[in-house]
């Protein structure tokens, strides 16, 4: 994806905070829960619930967000298309994190089994 410059500055300077409640409403919605919720964003960044509590009320931007994160070593295993891009194509480092996180949460509002959404070895 070649994104332009103005799309990836707003991503960016986006908090997770106000982007997090839409997270929380997506798979509630779904019959999925919180907690599994927080397993993805554990899995992808290694926020525990201490951490995501911590990050949330200091309103952190999705790039102080991810500056911070540990990312999963598995994290490039994700893959397919979000908001009409492939995951895998996004040029933009910060972007495609954010995909990354926004595939992951797609995935457990559509009903995906937990091991495929953690890519867990067969």
């Amino acid at each position: 994806m070649k994104s332009t410059s103005h799309h990836d500055e707003r991503i960016a300077t986006m908090t997770f905070a106000s982007v997090y409640p839409h997270y929380v409403t997506k798979v509630e919605k779904k019959g999925r829960t919180k907690a599994e919720l927080h397993q993805v964003i554990e899995w992808l960044t290694g926020f525990n619930e201490t951490a995501l509590a911590k990050l949330l009320k200091d309103n952190e931007t999705f790039e102080q967000f991810f500056e911070r994160a540990t990312l999963n070593p598995n994290a490039h295993l994700i893959t397919g298309a979000i908001c009409g891009y492939r995951v895998e194509e996004i040029e933009n480092p910060l972007t495609r994190k954010v995909r990354y996180l926004d595939k992951l949460v797609d995935e457990l509002a559509k009903g995906r089994k937990m091991e495929k959404i953690l890519r867990a070895p067969a």
